[in-house]
């Protein structure tokens, strides 16, 4: 029978960081949680890891499908630490955005992480009773520092990341809980692909001013997330960042990743003036 080391928990683990991270934690020795959505997504994660990888098949906006995976996982013993990862990025101008489309980003990327956490802390509550480390690790954006044109919807969701995680850590400081918000640049994962994907989608719904008034806005957007799939970092880079604010003693609680990101920090500290004018939309 194998022993693990540790216990963790992975949301949005089919591709990208999500899944480069359940591989750095499984090759530590650690048993995983992983979430996906499609049954294609957790026969890959099973043929790869075996039982080093435990599966749970669900969306984390289905309110009822996230507490019973959170009974699940308590009910097998402690854990030691979630990775809030699972997200989408829905772009388009906010003047003409269907409102379901916001809706839905935030569902996502902001709701959805608080569901996964209460549903976790049960078994990391657990693993501090046993006299071991629990921590939340939440994937957040350098898209939560400064925003631009045409992602209104994930700029919103990622700066009330910072908010929920701002509110987590010093709620959950006295049960030695520790939570850590990870801000990564331009990582090369499906989601700009995705983003592509739902672009054209969103694009179908507009009125045909808005694509006029917002076209070169939205083709400036689109070469963006084509750059970005293929500069941006590696994610098996990005995950050694959060398996090392899992395992770590004393982690900062705030950690950008990738130079781009640096940059973009630096930016979002200029006055503000200065930051409009250079994250302007132009025509």
């Amino acid at each position: 029978m194998d022993t693990f080391k540790e216990t963790f928990v992975v949301t949005g683990a089919s591709t990208g960081l999500g899944r480069a991270t359940v591989g750095a934690l499984v090759d530590l020795g650690h048993l995983v949680w992983a979430t996906v959505r499609t049954e294609r997504d957790e026969q890959d994660l099973r043929d790869a890891y075996g039982d080093r990888v435990r599966v749970l098949r669900l969306d984390i906006t289905d309110a009822a499908a996230v507490r019973a995976a959170g009974v699940q996982v308590a009910e097998a013993g402690p854990v030691n630490g979630l990775v809030n990862n699972a997200g989408i990025a829905v772009p388009g101008p906010l003047e003409y955005l269907p409102i379901e489309l916001f809706r839905r980003q935030i569902e996502v990327n902001l709701v959805g992480q608080l569901a996964v956490t209460q549903a976790v802390l049960p078994a990391l509550r657990r693993a501090r009773e046993l006299g071991k480390s629990a921590r939340i690790v939440t994937i957040g954006s350098i898209g939560g520092r400064i925003a631009g044109p045409m992602l209104g919807p994930y700029h919103a969701s990622k700066f009330g990341i910072v908010g929920l995680t701002d509110t987590l850590r010093a709620e959950l400081k006295q049960s030695g809980i520790d939570v850590v918000l990870i801000e990564p640049g331009a990582i090369a994962t499906p989601i700009w692909q995705r983003g592509t994907q739902s672009a054209d989608a969103a694009v179908e719904q507009l009125p045909e001013i808005a694509k006029q008034q917002y076209a070169g806005q939205m083709a400036r957007a689109r070469e963006n997330a084509r750059q970005s799939a293929a500069r941006g970092l590696p994610p098996e880079s990005a995950a050694k960042v959060v398996v090392k604010a899992l395992t770590s003693p004393n982690p900062r609680p705030r950690q950008l990743v990738g130079r781009d990101a640096k940059i973009a920090s630096f930016i979002a500290r200029l006055p503000f003036g200065l930051r409009y004018r250079l994250t302007a939309g132009r025509a």
